[in-house]
């Protein structure tokens, strides 16, 4: 699918874009549906953009959250991208907001594979909004390179050992995230916008971010900044 790409001065008028696009699309889903699910991902750049959403009026007891992609350890973990997606965004929204975690207390991602997809197939699917970020490897969620995009739709999610990272890691399978009527990749610093500039030109098919440019039926819209 193509590419929307909008292009930001700082990453405050990028939050505010971003709010202002997930905000409409989610309340589009709600004028026909009675329940909208919103994922998110880690990392350190929705520190500042999921704040922006959380300021947004929308009925968020119908919006369930849940979560891109989550490193197998502690939910109360600093590397845990369910306590980042609490602080930042859940602890802005009423008490009542659903959220569904990708951690359980399996001594690792690959033993819970099938508890993990029957709670992501009680959500409300298909996804509305899925909101990514983008790798300088190009990687999004926890799909990288070196995966074989062929063998990571039989569940909802996948467990992965990252190629260079200290803990293994569970992500939504690229058929969920490429399913999802909306899709939002925000995209910070150089580095990741020439890597853009490429893929949009020559796709690579060893990348992720290709993958989900030809799984996906929605466009991509891409909020980006040179700003890190």
């Amino acid at each position: 699918m193509p590419l929307q790409r909008q292009v930001f001065p700082d990453i405050e008028s990028l939050s505010e874009g971003f709010a202002d696009f997930a905000a409409t699309a989610l309340q589009n889903t709600l004028n026909r549906k009675p329940q909208a699910t919103l994922v998110v991902p880690g990392g350190s750049t929705p520190r500042h953009y999921l704040p922006a959403l959380a300021k947004c009026k929308l009925p968020w007891d119908r919006i369930t959250v849940t979560l891109s992609d989550e490193r197998w350890v502690n939910v109360n973990d600093d590397q845990s991208n369910e306590k980042l997606i609490k602080q930042h965004l859940l602890s802005h929204l009423p008490a009542n907001t659903p959220f569904v975690g990708l951690k359980t207390s399996h001594d690792n991602p690959f033993d819970a594979i099938e508890a993990l997809h029957q709670r992501l197939d009680s959500l409300p699917l298909p996804v509305s909004l899925t909101v990514l970020g983008l790798g300088e490897d190009g990687h999004i969620a926890s799909l990288f390179p070196g995966m074989n995009p062929d063998s990571l739709s039989a569940h909802h999610c996948i467990a992965v050992a990252p190629p260079i990272a200290p803990s293994l890691r569970m992500s939504l399978s690229l058929e969920m995230l490429a399913n999802s009527e909306q899709i939002v990749l925000v995209v910070t610093g150089a580095e990741k916008r020439q890597l853009l500039d490429r893929v949009s030109k020559n796709s690579d098919s060893k990348l992720p971010i290709v993958w989900l440019m030809h799984h996906s039926q929605a466009t991509i819209n891409i909020f980006e900044t040179d700003a890190v």
